[in-house]
């Protein structure tokens, strides 16, 4: 048995011991960089909405795919344990999609999440849907204190 030291081990190459390449050799990583997709920074950002979900969000069963129409990859999961699977589609702002690249999506059968990534790893989270969808009406009560009514008596004296 060794003992422990408190040097750090010795690699062929030193930018391998740094801490800002550990995603490079994070499992996950690896797994959607092997799925063979068309865009490594699309693969960067699916590991980075991968780690939103999982870390952060608490999603459970959360694996990634590729999406052979697109050469994209997917994330697949669940929310919380026991609900439904969706897709999540992560995309980098500079990439844009087609109105046929969504429908191969939403044709998956799973509600669809699109997550597009900006280059500061912002993530913002989209619902697509096929059709418009009604918005859910605001919050509260709402009152209306006149301010219009008088506001358009101003305009016609």
């Amino acid at each position: 048995m060794t003992e422990p030291t408190d040097t750090p081990p010795r690699g062929d190459n030193v930018a391998d011991l740094s801490p800002h390449n550990w995603i490079l050799h994070h499992p996950m990583y690896l797994q959607l960089q092997n799925l063979d997709v068309a865009d490594g920074a699309q693969v960067h950002a699916a590991f980075l909405v991968y780690m939103d979900l999982t870390e952060v969000r608490h999603w459970t069963d959360v694996s990634g795919l590729r999406c052979p129409e697109l050469r994209l990859v997917l994330l697949e999961g669940r929310e919380e344990e026991g609900a439904p699977m969706q897709s999540v589609l992560p995309l980098p702002v500079h990439l844009s999609l087609s109105h046929k690249s969504v429908r191969t999506v939403l044709d998956r059968g799973f509600p669809v999440l699109l997550c597009a990534v900006a280059s500061d790893s912002t993530l913002v989270y989209q619902r697509l849907t096929s059709g418009l969808v009604t918005p859910d009406p605001p919050a509260g009560q709402i009152q209306d204190h006149g301010r219009r009514q008088q506001r358009k008596r101003r305009q016609q004296h």
